[in-house]
């Protein structure tokens, strides 16, 4: 063989053991990130917290990817001046700097193309004159967006390479593969804490319906002469609307329905005050005006000026048969007797809360054995059908007369099944309360 020979088969030698050690890399770097790969697989499959995948993720990026810094950030768009909140941030302890955050022109980038950015050279890059220095520490970027069912939901950024080089088209597509995943477990982690904050919503609100209901009378009361019957029912979880009877004294009983507005939680904490201050003054033996000239001064001073509460406040006195009462600016209530036209009770004064001061009027009417007093909220009168027509006072005027025989909560129960009638498959709007007073003998 001669020497040029010779020379040929070294060179090509030299070449076989070039392409074999190339190889040999790229195999390894394959191995490297098929098990890192699979190191995050099996943390987002298992049963970790979302911190801790997080935590691993960012750490493996840092390590394997040589960078100083990787951070996990989440796009909200309803904020616009910072849309993207980091929620993990992991940096090579061999570096002391401090966290490093995408500037605004490269956060305004990845929401324009939501596409990979990797830069190598802040300095020359011309796209953004963020400039390099303490100010700015980032010489090298790559950030690849998080897309979840086709949604960008998040970036996942890694600054600073070690490496002269910078970060490559394989880091690219490591970081990519990295981010796709980590989408669908932060996806799943965000739905999680939704449902986790909705079923504590729904525990708070079963509880302010059990309270609320324990504020409402657990039974009727017994008054020689007379059956008497009252419920509510929520449009919501709770309301603002209640009933209440009071003991004043052995033949004398108080009792109001009151409507406050507004519906859910706010107007159930209001219902609660104002029940509270009707409550304490009729056991104190305050007069009917003068019990809701002081529940007006409270809840004008302690609410906004948008809530009001009407109020329809009586005594009984079953001794004398005389129903004493105020109405506050609600649904005029009908007294139906055996031979009579239906009487409105609507003296009174204005719904509570809208003046600072106001002088309410009391008046009274006797009543008689088969008189029945008929108290109820608005829910029950403009409850609407699917035409959107009301049931309306009259026609529960006319129902109560044609249930006359029936007993207090008998009538009260009719009533609300033929509100349901009337409805149908509309859901309930408002809050219903109905109170029944009849004279028996």
């Amino acid at each position: 063989m001669d020497k040029l020979g010779q020379n040929g088969d070294v060179q090509k030698l030299r070449d076989d053991n070039r392409q074999l050690s190339r190889e040999n890399i790229r195999l390894q770097r394959a191995v490297e990130e098929l098990g890192i790969l699979n190191e995050i697989a099996t943390a987002i499959n298992s049963t970790l917290a979302l911190e801790r995948i997080l935590d691993l993720i960012t750490q493996r990026c840092v390590h394997h990817l040589h960078a100083e810094q990787c951070a996990v950030l989440l796009l909200e768009e309803q904020k616009a001046e910072r849309p993207f909140q980091t929620i993990c941030r992991v940096g090579d302890t061999s570096h002391q700097r401090l966290p490093f955050r995408l500037d605004d022109q490269l956060a305004g980038w990845m929401l324009k193309y939501r596409s990979p950015l990797l830069i190598n050279d802040m300095r020359t890059d011309q796209r953004f004159a963020t400039g390099v220095g303490d100010i700015f520490p980032v010489l090298s970027l790559l950030c690849v967006p998080m897309v979840c069912k086709g949604k960008m939901t998040g970036l996942l950024a890694v600054f600073n390479k070690k490496a002269k080089l910078g970060f490559s088209a394989d880091d690219q597509r490591l970081l990519a593969i990295i981010a796709s995943e980590s989408a669908q477990v932060i996806e799943n982690a965000r739905l999680a804490e939704k449902e986790k904050t909705l079923l504590h919503v729904q525990e708070e609100l079963r509880l302010a319906y059990e309270i609320q209901n324990n504020l409402l009378p657990k039974e009727a009361p017994r008054l020689a002469g007379y059956d008497i019957a009252g419920k509510s029912i929520p449009a919501k979880e709770v309301g603002g609307d209640y009933f209440d009877f009071l003991a004043v004294e052995e033949q004398k009983m108080a009792f109001c329905l009151g409507d406050v507005s507004g519906k859910g939680l706010p107007a159930a904490l209001l219902m609660a005050n104002l029940q509270a201050a009707v409550r304490g003054q009729a056991m104190a033996g305050t007069s009917l005006t003068a019990c809701l000239e002081r529940a007006n001064a409270l809840l004008f001073h302690n609410t906004s000026p948008e809530k009001f509460a009407t109020l329809f406040f009586g005594c009984l006195d079953a001794a004398g048969h005389v129903l004493h009462y105020c109405n506050a600016g609600h649904n005029h209530p009908f007294l139906i007797g055996n031979d009579k036209k239906p009487l409105r009770l609507s003296a009174g004064g204005l719904a509570l809360g809208c003046f600072e001061s106001f002088p309410f009027e009391e008046s009274q009417v006797a009543l008689k054995p088969g008189d029945m007093l008929i108290v109820f909220s608005d829910g029950i009168s403009e409850a609407l059908n699917g035409a959107e027509e009301e049931f309306g006072e009259a026609r529960l005027s006319e129902m109560a007369a044609a249930n006359r025989g029936a007993s207090a909560a008998e009538l009260i129960e009719k009533i609300l099944q033929s509100v349901g009638a009337h409805a149908g498959n509309l859901p309930q709007m408002d809050d219903m309360t109905l109170l029944v007073v009849k004279r028996i003998q």
